[in-house]
């Protein structure tokens, strides 16, 4: 947001409101200076309008406090006779400009506390509701309601890949919690409801980006940590074609595998930080070649051991515990991983940093890291406050969380290294980030293909699988009743 954006917000957002609600305070001859405090001119609404005191608590309870922030503002207007619905709902909605124009308007005047019976009975007529317009309210307040459950408690979502896969598996439908990192306030608030980014069937935008908010999270219960199922914004859908403000990147769900300031690798597909082994997830697999005595392995064979094909009957994708099991049938002569081995380079540059070089990277050639996917790193974590020395190794490493994530201008003249037009050869990071892995090593795009996950994209942790649909089974056997319920490890 650039400073003009910045001036038309703070003037259409604040002060356009606070000045009509100056007027609407001293026509209930109350100081008018009241109304530039936060949460207290709420205090005196809520006194103007004789709700009890008690109500001003709920104000202090995150998700609650927005619905109970719109029934104070509800109940004040109606005690200047403002009781149709399209009038609170422009009291709310348009406030820059209803809020002065009814301060300034003589004929608008305080008529008493909208709460109180004595009201209520002068009123009736007035206030009596059709029932069209009850409907319409309970509409409004359940996806009110629903949309407040959304944003600041739990989220429903769904496994979309085997990314995860054999902990998560295709067709698990989860329950998120925002309560535990702490809900991430909407950054892109002016949203049509429960679309994430883009409207069902015509397929256009779901939000408008002309208003963006600062990144804000609520205090949590705990930080990320290694080894949780977290849901966060897709980094990438930063980039062009999309361009999407970071709450409306596309959700994904990995295993987190670093934590800000460690220093992580890969050696022969098992994950090192800190320089000890990180404990492997219950679920993980990858693939296996193996060759047999003539005989083909028996498919129910490949069901009961979860071994996935995927075209390739002598290339499949299993857990550690399932080779082992196949390496002691008879018709098994040899069988091992497939990987990457150490020093050697994806051949097609498809790893981090090769693989989404972007701003001053593109057009130049990045050091050969000698990184695959089996064999990645070591590579330290940014951490919020650290500081990294930038030269030719480090640079590509970390100009994206410089440039694209912390919103920095990032040029390169000749071998000068320049942020916001000065010359460094320092970086001193803003955020926290993390790496994230899918358990499904050979079939997960992951951090070891674009980087860092920064904090403000962290939108939650997976608790458990409430549904979990078969899409290949039977009729009958759809529902996965074995997994309902089930905790996420």
């Amino acid at each position: 947001m650039n400073i003009v954006e910045f001036v038309i917000a703070l003037i259409i957002l604040i002060i356009l409101p606070c000045i009509g609600l100056w007027k609407l305070f001293e026509k209930a001859s109350q100081p008018g200076w009241k109304s530039l405090i936060p949460l207290y001119n709420l205090y005196v609404m809520l006194r103007l309008s004789g709700r009890p005191n008690w109500w001003a608590i709920l104000l202090l309870l995150p998700g609650i406090n927005f619905l109970v922030a719109i029934g104070i503002n509800i109940d004040f207007i109606k005690s200047y006779g403002k009781f149709s619905l399209r009038e609170q709902a422009a009291f709310i909605l348009l406030s820059f400009i209803y809020i002065p124009k009814w301060g300034f308007d003589k004929e608008t005047k305080y008529l008493g506390p909208s709460a109180s019976l004595d009201f209520k009975e002068k009123y009736k007529k007035s206030l009596k509701k059709s029932s069209s317009r009850e409907w319409t309210e309970a509409i409004i307040f359940a996806v009110l309601a629903a949309t407040l459950i959304r944003t600041f408690f739990i989220e429903a979502y769904t496994i979309p890949t085997p990314s995860m896969e054999r902990s998560l598996l295709v067709g698990d439908f989860l329950f998120v919690s925002k309560v535990n990192y702490g809900a991430r306030l909407p950054e892109t608030p002016i949203a049509f409801p429960f679309a994430h980014h883009t409207m069902p069937l015509i397929n256009t935008k779901a939000y408008w980006d002309g208003l963006e908010l600062p990144y804000y999270r609520l205090p949590g219960l705990s930080d990320v940590k290694k080894g949780d199922v977290v849901v966060f914004n897709y980094p990438m859908d930063a980039d062009s074609p999309l361009n999407r403000p970071v709450d409306k990147r596309e959700n994904y769900i990995k295993r987190c595998q670093g934590a800000p300031g460690d220093t992580l690798s890969v050696v022969d597909a098992q994950v090192y930080v800190n320089g000890k082994a990180a404990p492997n997830p219950p679920g993980e697999q990858i693939d296996y070649s193996y060759t047999t005595t003539g005989m083909e392995l028996n498919p129910q064979i490949k069901e009961d051991l979860k071994i996935s094909d995927y075209g390739n009957v002598n290339y499949s994708t299993m857990t550690k515990e399932s080779a082992n099991t196949l390496k002691g049938y008879s018709n098994i002569k040899s069988i091992s991983p497939n990987i990457s081995p150490k020093g050697v380079s994806d051949p097609n540059n498809a790893v981090f940093p090769n693989k989404y070089p972007i701003g001053v990277l593109q057009d130049r050639k990045l050091p050969d890291y000698k990184w695959n996917v089996d064999n990645f790193g070591p590579i330290i974590i940014p951490k919020k406050g650290w500081t990294v020395k930038l030269d030719g190794m480090t640079f590509p490493l970390y100009e994206r969380c410089i440039e694209v994530y912390e919103n920095n201008k990032v040029e390169i003249s000749g071998n000068d290294i320049l942020i916001n037009g000065k010359k460094t050869d320092t970086y001193t990071f803003k955020m926290n980030y993390y790496w994230m892995m899918g358990d499904n090593r050979h079939d997960s795009e992951d951090s070891r293909f674009w980087g860092f996950v920064p904090e403000d994209h962290i939108v939650g942790k997976a608790l458990f699988i409430w549904m979990s649909m078969d899409e290949n089974g039977s009729f009958l056997n759809k529902i996965r009743w074995s997994r309902l319920f089930r905790g996420v490890n």
